[in-house]
């Protein structure tokens, strides 16, 4: 979120989130059932989403000014805490909220870089704070007094960092650290305000430990290994008490461990499998695979449900009596190129990434539909106006056209540009497509029944090209390159009619609906406003402080335009004004692309950490 709206930010309005469709599937345990069995929660970017279960509510915690890197829910569930990373020397916030009323309670800062990882004490006395590889200290905190009571080196210096903590299930003095050839169990002094470390011995075994898990009453606690072995100890002794599977290692590592009432662990790995494992032999008696490497673990109420969180941003539900998968939640966990919406309808929209398309339900936020490619990623979209095609622009040069309803490959146009498709959009009458590539050529299209032909190569642009819109009448379109240059075609006679030259890499062109004029942005920060009938400048706003803008768009009635880019920011604009009228902060990566919803209902971004949020349009149309 760094970046702040421009010099006119004195009574600026912050835009209203209304969802968001993303989850950061790389945060260890970022994925927590709350104790009242009816809400995730759950890190996106630097916002802490609380989603229902069985509903899609969502609220929002906002507070940190960077990535969340570890989150952790009280036993009562009164308290989330969540910690950031920051920039190198500077201190990263854990941030303590009132799970209830939705707010912030404190704001603790000791840890220098990122904080690691956080536990709530079993009765909410204290919470205790790892810091990352810079810090590798570990500090407790008073709830109560909202302060560090004391802190001490995680680790000692002949061992590797610490990375993960567990408290005791029956003791607020008690907890546990462990990490790269470390395991210590610490006592908290209150009196002498201090903690005292044991270190566990495991005799021979040299073993880097992903998680812990206490048993109920303290008695003994397990720790997996990024080896694909469980360790078994004794929490009074400090002693190994036995550790397995000797032969058949999990493979990729254990990742997280649920003990249940019964006494069996469940295992989660980084090769997908989660396995339901027996007594003291470890043997897995019942196993599944999900999609990507297990990263959380969480259990709802007493362990008949427990969810799965994968670092391919996908949850699943798991009961224990079939222990059969379901897939409840998807997202893009790769950076999204573009998003568009079919022709008069904001009930759907269109999102392309690496390796796919996706077709999403905007009032559930729900995945319709996933067309996959594997291993090429599609950079542009667009509707076909009649709804009976998603043509798509893909970087092994090919043009794909698929049914919107099944995702049924109706046709591909073989070698459509030399160095990757790069943009693409269809005319009106569904006669046309026009595709540009990274080579700088615009390719138009005619598109028949059953034949796809090439009619015209129009070559002026040197280096890729980023944008193409057409107007109404399917006459002329614009073209945006990075190599400086916006191009208006003619597309009857196949000529130029104007270029548009500036110091900047395009990113992003629009035609007022008007079509008297286009604004651009790109690299420069700067919004121009340019004449179509003679290319010449209008007027030159400064869009953003720092960073490139990569999308825009404009309403029906040209009243107000929409932009977003490498600051993280959503901004809502004025036309005539050139004025920012509002704000929307909620991406923590920069924004690639975002578009208007027929009707003016919703604002849609995308970005490059694969995120997707929906904003209320602000202004009543």
């Amino acid at each position: 979120m760094a970046g702040e709206p421009g010099p006119q930010s004195d009574a600026l309005c912050e835009l209203e989130l209304q969802a968001v469709i993303g989850f950061n599937g790389h945060i260890p345990f970022g994925l927590i059932c709350h104790p009242d069995r009816e809400h995730f929660v759950y890190p996106l970017g630097c916002t802490v989403i609380i989603q229902g279960l069985n509903n899609n509510t969502q609220a929002f915690l906002h507070g940190h000014t960077n990535n969340v890197s570890c989150i952790a829910v009280s036993r009562s569930g009164c308290y989330v805490a969540s910690g950031q990373v920051t920039f190198m020397g500077f201190k990263a916030d854990i941030i303590l909220w009132d799970y209830k009323k939705r707010e912030l309670l404190a704001r603790l800062s000791l840890h220098k870089g990122k904080v690691e990882k956080l536990a709530f004490s079993p009765n909410e006395l204290y919470l205790v704070s790892l810091g990352g590889q810079d810090d590798g200290s570990v500090v407790v905190w008073s709830i109560a007094k909202r302060d560090a009571i004391c802190g001490s080196p995680a680790s000692a210096r002949s061992a590797g960092n610490a990375t993960v903590l567990a408290f005791s299930n029956c003791r607020d003095e008690a907890f546990i650290s462990a990490g790269n050839g470390t395991i210590r169990v610490w006592e908290l002094d209150l009196p002498n305000r201090k903690i005292r470390p044991t270190e566990c011995q495991t005799g021979s075994l040299k073993r880097v430990i992903t998680s812990i898990m206490m048993a109920e009453d303290d008695s003994y606690f397990y720790v997996g290994t990024s080896s694909g072995d469980i360790l078994k100890l004794n929490m009074k002794s400090k002693l190994m008490s036995d550790y397995g599977p000797v032969k058949e290692k999990f493979s990729l590592g254990v990742t997280a461990l649920l003990l249940l009432k019964t006494g069996d662990l469940v295992v989660s790995t980084g090769g997908g499998i989660v396995a339901l494992c027996k007594g003291s032999n470890y043997k897995p008696i019942k196993k599944i695979q999900v999609q990507g490497g297990v990263t959380s673990l969480t259990l709802r109420g007493q362990g008949h449900q427990f969810f799965v969180g994968t670092e391919e941003s996908q949850i699943y539900r798991l009961n224990y009596n079939d222990f059969k998968e379901e897939l409840i939640t998807t997202c893009h966990n790769e950076a999204i190129h573009d998003i568009i919406f079919p022709s008069g309808t904001s009930d759907l929209f269109a999102t392309c990434s690496k390796n796919d398309i996706r077709v999403w339900h905007t009032p559930e936020n729900k995945e319709l539909l996933r067309i996959t490619i594997p291993n090429m990623t599609c950079h542009a979209i667009d509707f076909m106006r009649d709804g009976k095609s998603i043509i798509s622009a893909w970087n092994d040069g090919k043009i794909r056209a698929f049914t919107p309803e099944t995702g049924r490959l109706m046709y591909v146009i073989d070698h459509a540009h030399s160095m990757g498709v790069t943009a693409i959009a269809a005319t009106s009458d569904c006669k046309r497509i026009i595709s540009g590539g990274g080579e700088g050529q615009v390719r138009v299209w005619e598109i028949g029944q059953n034949t796809r032909k090439l009619e015209e190569v129009l070559k002026e642009h040197i280096s890729a090209v980023s944008c193409i819109k057409i107007k109404k009448n399917n006459r002329e379109c614009v073209t945006a390159s990075i190599d400086g240059t916006c191009i208006i075609w003619d597309i009857v006679r196949f000529m130029r009619n104007q270029m548009i030259l500036a110091n900047t890499l395009f990113q992003c062109v629009c035609y007022h609906p008007e079509e008297y004029q286009i604004i651009t942005s790109g690299t420069d920060r700067k919004i121009g406003y340019w004449e179509v009938f003679d290319g010449s400048a209008i007027r030159n706003l400064e869009g953003s402080l720092t960073g490139s803008i990569n999308g825009m768009d404009i309403t029906t009635d040209g009243t107000y335009f929409v932009t977003g880019g490498d600051d993280h920011l959503v901004k809502v604009w004025d036309y005539n004004e050139g004025e920012v009228t509002h704000v929307g902060m909620g991406h923590s990566g920069s924004i690639t692309r975002l578009r208007i919803c027929p009707g003016n209902k919703y604002i849609v971004s995308v970005s490059a950490d694969g995120a997707i949020l929906r904003w209320k349009y602000p202004h009543s149309s």
